[in-house]
């Protein structure tokens, strides 16, 4: 008898058990998604009986997830952002780092310094420079410069140096001389002031240091060229990876969808107020729903991408999947705020200015660049909106006047003006009913845009958003494209959590009926 109770023990079993290995082999998408479904977590993970404890991570272990986490985020920078650039490390003013690295830097010009003032001069930590130069120009050689690859070998022939300056017949600025026109042949158009600046210097320790510090531009240069000539590639692959890097990351830390679980729920549980809002449940003579349509995958995903421009990030953790792109979400909200005051004040300034504004050309710009000059430090704590509006509010009720005086109307009476800068204040309280009107629009906006995303055309912007549409769907754009790529990456780990969501919420209702 078997040991193992869970061990087939008959030859039939063994080969069941080989027709499911076979059968993983040749489905290989099947496996990894099966592998996702068992590492999503379930919407009550607490009351699930655990057979073992967690398994300790070793140090080396960790470290391993988290240089695969860097290399992921460092992918999905330069696929998302079309703007990265590699830029040389700026240590701060007063950092002890700074204050190390510029006395060692400090000592070794010095002493280089001194060696060359010597009678005869000495020339090893020169010689030594010349061959980091040299190995720093190769490096930006391609394959085909075989004829500038010669020069620089040839010209800078240490072991040549070297014999020359045992016998007192190197010619450094010679050397130097070289190695600028090289320099000048191989850098980028954007580098030219810079090497024009070195022909300037005829100390040669300060041209050193100068040579150096254009010689590490270049390589930014280089390897920032690098990124813009992969990206393409990059984009085509960068899902995939990012996909293979989390699965990775997750199955060294198995509560890394803790905080998307609960996120989905939210949205989940959202949408079925919504719906149980809708369709009342005693609208059905069984006690079920009536005639609400089913929670679907797509639809809690949009809901729940569009809390995360509500999302409070000083006390809420943010959901793992979306971490690397937190820093783009709040940029986006901190938008959709600013364009919601936007929109509200000009609201209210075209109905206190009546038909008079409505088309004169410019108006709606102006008031637009007030607002956003005095909105600029929102993010801080410092701000205060109170003020700012009442600020907005003194700006606006001139710019009106002035305008409407421009155009040959009358201008605002002082209780007219009083009027629209209490009602610019008023902005500020958080039930403020035109305030909350333009917030539902727009987010009725961006909703419709997630919904038809695959289309060419924007969907049409709600009545009262047209003075910022444009706004509005540059913003569109931009948080849809996110969301996309998003969706691209960690869809199977949506489908698996959502699943368990739905299976649950579908039991929960099945349990209602039967009551």
């Amino acid at each position: 008898m078997s040991q193992n109770p869970e061990k087939p023990h008959s030859s039939e079993e063994k080969w069941s058990g080989l027709e499911g290995g076979q059968e993983s082999l040749d489905d290989p998408d099947r496996s990894v998604r099966e592998r996702i479904r068992q590492s999503a977590p379930g919407p009550h993970r607490d009351d699930t009986p655990k057979s073992s404890p967690p398994r300790l991570v070793s140090v080396q272990e960790l470290m391993e997830a988290a240089k695969g986490v860097t290399n992921m985020a460092l992918a999905h920078e330069i696929v998302v952002n079309g703007d990265f650039q590699i830029k040389p490390a700026e240590l701060p003013e007063h950092s002890l780092e700074k204050k190390v690295r510029d006395i060692v830097h400090k000592a070794f010009w010095d002493c280089l310094e001194a060696q060359l003032k010597e009678d005869p001069p000495t020339y090893d930590h020169a010689i030594k420079l010349l061959g980091e130069i040299k190995e720093n120009l190769l490096s930006f050689l391609l394959p085909g410069h075989a004829s500038l690859r010669n020069q620089i070998t040839e010209v800078l022939d240490l072991d040549l140096i070297k014999q020359e300056a045992a016998n007192g017949a190197l010619d450094i600025s010679k050397l130097v001389e070289f190695v600028i026109g090289m320099m000048g042949t191989l850098c980028a158009p954007a580098r030219d002031e810079e090497i024009k600046k070195l022909k300037d210097i005829h100390e040669i320790v300060p041209l050193f240091r100068a040579i150096f510090s254009v010689l590490d531009l270049m390589k930014m240069d280089i390897a920032n060229f690098a990124v813009s000539s992969i990206r393409p590639k990059l984009m085509q692959q960068s899902a995939e990876y990012e996909r293979k890097k989390f699965q990775e990351f997750l199955e060294k830390q198995p509560s890394s969808l803790d905080v998307v679980t609960d996120w989905l729920q939210e949205a989940a549980d959202d949408l079925a107020k919504l719906r149980y809002k809708k369709f009342p449940p005693h609208s059905s003579s069984d006690g079920a729903a009536g005639g609400a349509p089913a929670l679907c995958c797509t639809a809690i995903q949009n809901q729940a991408y569009l809390k995360l421009l509500k999302w409070d990030h000083m006390n809420r953790p943010f959901p793992e999947v979306v971490l690397m792109d937190q820093s783009r979400f709040q940029e986006i909200q901190l938008e959709l705020e600013q364009l919601l005051v936007t929109g509200t004040v000009l609201l209210v300034t075209f109905s206190a200015a009546g038909a008079a504004l409505l088309d004169v050309p410019g108006f709606a710009e102006k008031i637009k660049t007030i607002v956003k000059v005095l909105l600029a430090g929102m993010h801080l704590p410092s701000f205060s909106l109170k003020e700012s509006l009442a600020t907005i509010g003194e700006k606006v009720c001139a710019e009106v006047n002035s305008c409407l005086s421009q155009h040959g109307f009358a201008p605002f009476t002082a209780e007219r003006e009083s009027v629209l800068k209490g009602q610019i204040q008023a902005v500020a309280n958080a039930d403020n009913a035109i305030c909350q009107l333009i917030d539902s629009r727009m987010q009725k906006f961006l909703e419709n845009y997630l919904t038809s995303s695959h289309q060419k055309a924007l969907p049409a912007v709600p009545g009262g958003l047209g003075p910022i549409q444009r706004e509005l769907e540059e913003i569109a754009v931009k948080y849809v494209r996110l969301v996309n790529y998003n969706k691209m990456v960690f869809s199977p780990y949506y489908d698996a959590v959502l699943a368990k969501i739905l299976a649950k919420g579908e039991s929960q209702l099945a349990g209602k009926s039967e009551e």
